[in-house]
Formats: structure tokens, C-alpha cells, sequence
């Protein structure tokens, strides 16, 4: 057994082509996955299966969803060439095992083990006649490499094998296609240049029970003619039906991690590896050995310094232009709640005047940034805070210069968001002297500045519905902010959801419940936003009438916002913490808002919220940030000593 994306195997005639065939199932061999597995499949699949970024983004997946730390035993099942027990043993993972039944693929892993010095103990044999008990932490089956048999009875034999092989406790993964997904919208037939000299063509059909897609792959040499006419087959799963398949087995605590990114160099078919699933789920009773968590490890840095807004500063964003008593509260409840982490020693520093001096000279040993004011309280020198620390090599928490320089621009981030496929609102960038044809805008729409931050500009008079509105608008933003570019996106008017998320990557992300904005009480005459009168005008309804909620979602739409998040927390490279607001149009199509790397860490603000939902206090909240950033930071290597 092997990963199939579409992969390739000798015709069960053994002539070269088999030429026209009107039912692909009758000439589907019952175990084509036996020969199929060789030097034509890299080739064929090749734009995905040796795709550093693909292995790179699976295994931060894999690492993130089990929990695995580096002394975890971790066994690739169907491991193929090897890629992704090589990508573990790069970063420092000792104890793996590739297994695998083609002797080609099992081959080339050993070489390229040998090559690169990583010591991966790579076997060849049958998945299912795997003699192993209660010897693994995590067995992972990537790259859809499950659903291959012919008969379904067969899928929950292997899932026994690898229920025994797990230790109590041990976790077993699983990426898979989205079978949904997949009988909808499967290619009935294509063809691509694999490279200069050969092309594949393509046939699909769903097999006669409609429960596996059946595949035919032609190979074509420029010269040579037809190299191979081969069939495979791959079950199409649900959610759903894999749940009840791992329950029947006896595993437990099932979950759904969103679906899987897949990048291509050709970027045309690609099949069964297009939309797939990342599931979960574990052997029932109690691990061999306890393993450190975020809650238990033992803090790298006792000592915190906490970079905080300059108080005896002005403040452009705040009201009347200066930090106020509400302000000053916030800090206030912020350092008893940080008194309550008994693990750390905090120390708290808002003068900017002198703080780039002192670090100079005597650098903190690590830093919880939430100077989300900027430097000098200038929201466009935010990114400045991380560039000062990293220029001074001192480790510190949140995003990195890139990733805030990057967010501060909205026009930015939706670029990103629409490359990754993500919806975002209809918009129209004006620059800052540009007068734009304003009657070419569907209204109605919301103007606010491209690059800015607190929903300064973004207030009642915001959402326009003429020509004449926008007009007047965008000359109003003008004089309040001068020299800035600014948008008019699309107005959306549907519920408003809030995703947070604390971690990162490499060493795991939790997706706090998703938020939802409450304005059932709010004057209905009054456009429903989260503008500037929201945050800082207390006296305002925007103030005291909007709530917020457990957001109520279908299944598939949470695992969308979920999967939109996860991924565009690594695209940005966020670290630590992050959140993204999202917003549904008239017709329900929920889209992207904004990405707020550094989001607000204040008592009452929507991450706090979320971590509420999750049962965690503020306290709670925080040492979760200080957590992820300091594991971070120590499994990078960076800590100064």
C-alpha cells in the first residue's frame, strides 16, 4: 500500500494502451496498488508528493494536530519515498519508522536517509501484516494513503492493526480526501505535460456502488507513444463515515482539523490530492509516560518584561487623542491578572523615550510584546517594536516585523487571502491623490483607511450607498488623514464571526470557539460595524448595545473558517497568537475582514472572549501567549544563554 494522488499502474491486459473503455471499474485490478508505486508516479505525481512546501505544511500539521514532541515513537504507515519522516527528522524527531510495501519507493527513502545523514529506520512490508503492539505514540497515515482496498471490511482490519501498534493513549492520524468534496466535483476527464517529453491523460468515474472514484492514467512519451495505461481506485470517505468507521474499531475523541493546503509546480489536475481531510483520534486508556504540555512545561524565561503603549504620550487613536482612565484600567486589571502566573517575575516598561537606550545596553532576557500602540504610540511603526528586538537579538512574543508590516495594509493581506483562495469582499483602492470614478462602485460599501489600526476613520458615516456619499467621504478621510490610501470594500451585512488562535505551527495551534457579533440591540437606523465609536466612545449605543456570542455555525462552515484561519496564520506568519474576522455577505458567503497578528491581549476584548468560551480565565489567556512564545523560541534555538 501506497499514497495515491493519481498515481499509476501496469494495465491488467499488459498491452500498451488499452484504447477506448466505457466502464474504467471492470478494468480496475482488485489490488493495483502493488505495482503501481514506482519511478512513473514521482513522475506523474511528482508536482505534489515531492513539493518541499507540501511536506513542510503537512508535518507542521501532523506535529501541531497529535501534540508530538521529539522524543515521541512516530511511525509513517505507507510511508513512500519517505519525505515526511525525513521532514521529522530534520527537526530533531529520533525515534521513526517508515513502512512500506514498494521496494522501489522503500529504496529510494533509504538513499536519500543515507544522503542527507538523518537516521530514519525505514522497513518494507504489507500494512496489514504489521506484528506490532502498543510500541508507538503516533502512527500517521499521509498523503492519501488510506481507502485503497477493494473492500471496505479491509479498511477496518488495517485500522485494527494500527489500533494495536499505537501505546495506550497513542494518537493515530489521518490525511485523507474529502469524499464529499470529491463526488461532486471530480474531473470526468483531463491531460497535462508532466514535463518537456510526457503527458498524462486522465479518465474518472465513480464506481458502479458510487462509494470509490475509479481512475485510468494514460502516459504518453513525445516520442516513445504510450508508456503506460494504468488503473486505481481510492474509496471516497466523509467526516462522517470515517467516525463511525474508527469507532467501530474502538477509537476515541475523533476530531476534524480542517482541510489540507496543497501546492503544485504544474498547479493543473490535481485529483484526489485537491481537498482533503486532516483527522484525528486516539487508542482509549492511558500513555505509557506523560508528556510536557504547554500547561506543565517548565517556563524558559522566569523573567518577563512586558513592552506596553506610552501612557504620557499622545495617542492618535485613542480618544481625544491621548490614553484615557479606561485606558489606564485596562492596564491596571492586565498586571493582576500577570501577578497571578506564580511561575514568572514580571517587570513593566511604557517609557519610549528610554527603553531603546536601556536595551541597548542591558537587553531584557525576553519580552512580551503588547505594544500593539507602536512605537511613540504610532500605529504604523508597530512592526518598528519587532524590528528594534530583533536587531537586538532579544526573543520576545508575537509576530515578527514581516508578518505587522505586512497586516498593517489591508489591500495586502486581501491579496493574500484571494491566492489562498479565501473569500474576501468586492473593493476599490483609491490612492491618496487618486479621485477614482466613484459612480463605478456597487453600493453600498464602507470606507476606511488601507493602512490603519483601532477602526480609526471607520466610524457611523463610513457606509455610504450613493456616489455622492462616497464622494464626500473619501474628501472627509482626507483631511482627517492625510497622505493615506483608502478603500471602498464591498459593505457585507450578514453575521460577523470572530476565529483566535494561540500557538504556532510546528508545536501545535488551538482554534479558541469562534465569536459572533451580537447587534440585536443596537438602533436598527444605526449600520451594524465594529467602528472607532465601539471602542473608544463609551457613551455611545456602539458601546453599550453591541454583545458578543458563541457563534452558532453548521459544521462545514466552522471547519471552513477554521481551515481559512490555520491557514492564513502560516501564510502571514503569525506567531503566538492571531485573529481574523470574518463576515458573511447577502448571500451567506462568509469573507475575509482583516488578520490581526498581536491582537488586543486587553481583559475585554474579543480574544479574551473566545478563551472564555474555552474555559480559560484571563490569567489563563496570558500564560497561554507567554507559553507558545517561549516554546517557540526554545524550539528554534534562539534563547539567548
Amino acid at each position: 500500500m501506497m499514497r495515491v494522488g493519481r498515481q499509476s499502474a501496469k494495465a491488467s491486459s499488459g498491452s500498451p494502451t488499452l484504447g477506448p473503455v466505457a466502464d474504467l471499474e471492470k478494468h480496475l485490478p482488485a489490488e493495483w496498488w502493488r505495482t503501481i508505486f514506482n519511478a512513473t508516479y514521482l513522475k506523474t505525481d511528482g508536482d505534489v508528493v515531492e513539493n518541499a512546501v507540501n511536506t513542510a505544511h503537512e508535518v507542521d500539521l501532523l506535529v501541531s494536530a497529535a501534540g508530538l514532541n521529539r522524543r515521541d515513537r512516530v511511525l509513517d504507515l505507507c510511508c513512500g519515498q519517505g519525505r515526511h519522516c525525513l521532514e521529522l527528522a530534520r527537526r530533531g524527531f529520533k525515534h521513526l519508522v517508515g513502512i512500506d510495501q514498494s521496494d522501489y519507493l522503500i529504496k529510494l527513502a533509504r538513499q536519500r536517509a543515507r544522503r542527507t545523514g538523518l537516521r530514519v529506520d525505514f522497513r518494507k512490508n504489507d500494512a496489514r501484516r504489521l506484528q506490532l503492539r502498543d510500541q508507538f505514540d503516533c502512527i500517521a497515515l499521509m498523503g492519501n494513503s488510506f481507502g485503497y482496498f477493494e473492500n471496505q471490511s479491509d479498511d477496518a482490519a488495517l485500522l485494527e492493526v494500527v489500533h494495536s501498534a499505537l501505546r495506550p493513549g497513542g494518537t493515530l492520524a489521518l490525511d485523507l480526501t474529502d469524499g464529499d468534496w470529491l463526488r461532486q466535483r471530480y474531473d470526468k476527464r483531463s491531460w497535462e505535460w508532466i514535463d518537456a517529453d510526457n503527458l498524462v491523460c486522465r479518465e474518472r468515474s465513480l464506481s458502479s456502488c458510487g462509494t470509490r472514484l475509479v481512475c485510468r492514467e494514460v502516459v504518453v512519451g513525445a516520442r516513445e507513444g504510450v508508456l503506460v495505461d494504468q488503473f486505481y481506485a481510492e474509496r471516497l470517505y466523509t467526516a462522517e463515515s470515517v467516525r463511525e468507521l474508527l469507532a467501530r474499531v474502538g477509537f476515541v475523541e475523533f476530531q476534524d482539523h480542517g482541510q489540507l493546503a496543497t501546492a503544485s509546480d504544474r498547479n493543473q489536475d490535481l485529483g484526489m490530492m485537491a481537498h482533503r481531510m486532516f483527522i484525528t483520534a486516539r487508542r482509549p486508556g492511558r500513555a505509557g509516560r506523560s508528556r510536557p504540555t504547554l500547561a506543565t512545561a517548565k517556563p524558559l524565561f522566569r523573567d518577563v518584561t512586558v513592552l506596553l503603549g506610552d501612557a504620557g504620550q499622545p495617542d492618535p487613536v485613542k480618544r481625544n487623542g491621548k490614553f484615557n482612565a479606561e485606558d489606564q484600567e485596562t492596564v491596571v486589571r492586565l498586571k493582576a491578572a500577570l501577578a497571578e502566573l506564580k511561575e514568572y517575575r514580571f517587570r513593566y516598561i511604557g517609557d519610549h523615550a528610554n527603553w531603546l537606550r536601556e536595551w541597548s545596553q542591558h537587553p531584557p532576557a525576553f519580552v512580551l510584546n503588547f505594544c500593539d500602540e507602536g512605537y511613540h504610540n504610532n500605529p504604523a511603526m508597530e512592526a518598528h517594536v519587532a524590528a528594534v528586538l530583533e536587531m537586538l537579538r532579544t526573543p520576545y512574543s508575537g509576530a515578527g516585523p514581516s508578518c505587522l508590516a505586512v497586516c498593517f495594509n489591508k489591500s495586502y493581506v486581501r491579496s493574500i487571502a484571494m491566492g489562498a483562495g479565501i473569500p474576501v469582499p468586492d473593493e476599490r483602492y483609491f490612492g491618496v491623490d487618486d479621485p477614482g470614478p466613484v459612480n463605478a462602485v456597487s453600493f453600498p460599501v464602507l470606507v476606511k483607511p488601507n493602512c490603519g489600526d483601532g477602526s480609526l476613520g471607520i466610524t457611523t458615516a463610513a457606509v455610504t450607498r450613493t456616489a455622492a456619499e462616497l464622494a464626500h467621504r473619501l474628501s472627509s478621510l482626507r483631511e482627517q488623514l492625510p497622505g493615506r490610501a483608502l478603500l471602498a470594500q464591498e459593505f457585507l451585512e450578514g453575521p460577523e464571526y470572530t476565529v483566535g488562535v494561540i500557538g504556532n505551527p510546528a508545536s501545535g495551534c488551538e482554534v479558541l470557539p469562534v465569536l459572533e457579533v451580537d447587534y440585536s440591540r443596537l438602533d436598527p437606523t444605526l449600520p451594524k460595524i465594529l467602528g472607532y465609536e465601539s471602542k473608544w466612545h463609551p457613551e455611545s449605543p456602539y458601546w453599550t448595545d453591541i454583545s458578543y456570542r458563541a457563534a452558532q455555525l453548521p459544521r462545514k462552515t466552522l471547519k471552513q473558517l477554521t481551515a481559512a484561519a490555520l491557514l492564513l496564520f502560516e501564510r502571514l506568519e503569525c506567531r503566538d497568537y492571531a485573529r481574523f474576522d470574518f463576515r458573511a455577505d447577502r448571500h451567506g458567503v462568509i469573507k475575509l475582514l482583516e488578520v490581526n497578528p498581536n491582537p488586543g491581549w486587553c481583559w475585554d476584548g474579543k480574544l479574551n472572549l473566545m478563551a472564555g468560551l474555552a474555559g480559560l480565565s484571563y490569567p489563563a489567556l496570558l500564560r497561554r501567549i507567554i507559553q507558545s512564545a517561549q516554546g517557540r523560541i526554545d524550539a528554534s534555538g534562539a534563547a539567548r544563554r
